[in-house]
C-alpha cells in the first residue's frame, strides 16, 4: 500500500515560502552536523511528488536536490527536462497516486507547494505529516495549508525539539470511524 508523507518546513505563522517563492529564511537552520533527520527520511522514500513552482525552486539550486529518486512534477504547463528521473504529470492527484502505486512506489514524499498539498488534502491522501516549525514569523507568503482546507484529524506520533528552536512534529492521519 502506498503511503504519502508530507515532509516540510514552515514558519511559526504557517508559511512555506515568501510570496516570491523565496526560501532564504531556511538558512537559519544551517547547523554543522545537523540534518534534522533528513538523510534517514530521504533513504526511506521511493519517489517524490511536487508542484511545478516547487520544481522551479529546485532548479535554482547548484544541483538537483532530489537526485537518485524519481520525481513526479504536477503541472498543467508544458515543462521539459533532460533528466530521466523527472516525470511531468497532469493527471488528478488521485489518478497519479494510483499510477505510482501501480509502478510499485510505496513511500512517497509530498514536497510541496501549497496548492499541491491542498489537492492531496482535499482528497484525504496524506498519510503522515512531518512538519518542522521554524522559529521565525514571516508575516506573509505561501501558506502551508492554503484556504480553503478541509478538516483533517491527526494523531501525534512524536515530536522533537532542537537547540536552535526548530520543533519537528510527526503526525499520522487519524483512522476514520
Amino acid at each position: 500500500m502506498t503511503k504519502v508523507i508530507l515532509y516540510i518546513a514552515a514558519s511559526l505563522d504557517g508559511y512555506i515560502a515568501r510570496s516570491d517563492r523565496g526560501i532564504d529564511w531556511l538558512s537559519i537552520l544551517d547547523t554543522e552536523g545537523e540534518d534534522y533527520g533528513y538523510a534517514a527520511f530521504y533513504e526511506s522514500i521511493d519517489a517524490i511528488v511536487l508542484g511545478s513552482n516547487t520544481y522551479e525552486v529546485g532548479l535554482s539550486f547548484d544541483e538537483w536536490p532530489y537526485a537518485g529518486k524519481k520525481s513526479f512534477v504536477f503541472t498543467q504547463r508544458h515543462l521539459q527536462s533532460d533528466r530521466e528521473d523527472i516525470v511531468f504529470v497532469s493527471d488528478t492527484v488521485e489518478q497519479a497516486l494510483a499510477n505510482l502505486e501501480a509502478q510499485g512506489f510505496q513511500n512517497i514524499w509530498l514536497v510541496g507547494g501549497g496548492a499541491l498539498i491542498n489537492s492531496f488534502l482535499q482528497h484525504s491522501l496524506i498519510d503522515e505529516y512531518i512538519i518542522s516549525t521554524i522559529p521565525i514569523i514571516l508575516g506573509g507568503g505561501i501558506h502551508l495549508f492554503p484556504p480553503p482546507s478541509p478538516e483533517e484529524k491527526l494523531e501525534l506520533i512524536n515530536s522533537k525539539q532542537y537547540p536552535n528552536g526548530l520543533v519537528q512534529s510527526h503526525y499520522r492521519q487519524k483512522v476514520k470511524g
